[in-house]
């Protein structure tokens, strides 16, 4: 009976470890999508998504003010890749400040970065952010850790079948669910006074300091990015602020 129930745990291990991980389709740096989202699931259409033009002054000049957020597409390179692990290893050793009133989920859920993004920037700006869906995720999760944040959002049926909903209304072709894809989304955040770059992919976000013009601040790590793989021409960002 003991030796049954050892392979029955067994089994039950093994059928855990083959089981996929969930895969959504990406969605696209697509202003137009993301705000058809967020209006019809409570967020005031006064705020919307805006593409920015450049990341040189004159460019982020032209950005509508105030900004709430800032998603920034990137490709993940072999080069991006290293640097982040240069960067975790000496930020395990020098521990950051987080402030207690930042949201941050881990992504658990291939080719979600995109929506992570989008959520990322609205539970951070909670009070932009009406009655629908996005607000009953966000008061759902607010005493939660961000793995078990990671964990709801598996279960989310109303999110991926939002999500869903994006990735096949964009500009561009639909690919198929098994394509890969190497641009990676994040999001810069405003809290506490500090700027925080969110990448659920990653162990924990990413404090970057006392934040006095959010856009300029932001905008000096995104060109950083840019500037340590710059023979890739796929970078951009879209902002939330507020257009009306």
């Amino acid at each position: 009976m003991q030796e049954q129930d050892i392979n029955e745990d067994i089994n039950e291990e093994q059928q855990q470890v083959k089981q996929p991980k969930l895969r959504w389709l990406p969605l696209e740096s697509n202003p137009d999508v993301l705000n058809k989202i967020i209006h019809e699931n409570g967020v005031d259409s006064e705020w919307s998504f805006t593409d920015v033009l450049g990341f040189d002054n004159e460019s982020l000049s032209l950005i509508p003010k105030p900004v709430a957020a800032i998603i920034f597409l990137f490709p993940g390179t072999k080069t991006h890749k290293d640097f982040l692990e240069k960067e975790e290893s000496h930020l395990k050793i020098h521990e950051q400040n987080i402030s207690p009133n930042l949201m941050y989920f881990k992504q658990t859920i291939s080719n979600a970065c995109g929506m992570m993004a989008l959520l990322h920037s609205l539970a951070n700006n909670d009070h932009l952010v009406g009655p629908g869906l996005f607000s009953k995720i966000i008061e759902d999760t607010r005493n939660m850790s961000p793995d078990e944040r990671g964990e709801y959002l598996e279960s989310c049926k109303e999110l991926a079948e939002l999500h869903d909903y994006g990735a096949r209304h964009g500009q561009s072709a639909t690919p198929a669910l098994e394509d890969l894809f190497t641009n990676h989304f994040i999001c810069f955040v405003q809290v506490d006074e500090h700027l925080y770059e969110l990448d659920g992919s990653r162990a924990f976000p990413i404090n970057h300091g006392k934040s006095v013009d959010f856009v300029q601040d932001a905008a000096k790590i995104m060109r950083q990015f840019i500037e340590r793989d710059p023979k890739d021409n796929e970078y951009s960002a879209i902002a939330f602020t507020k257009t009306a």
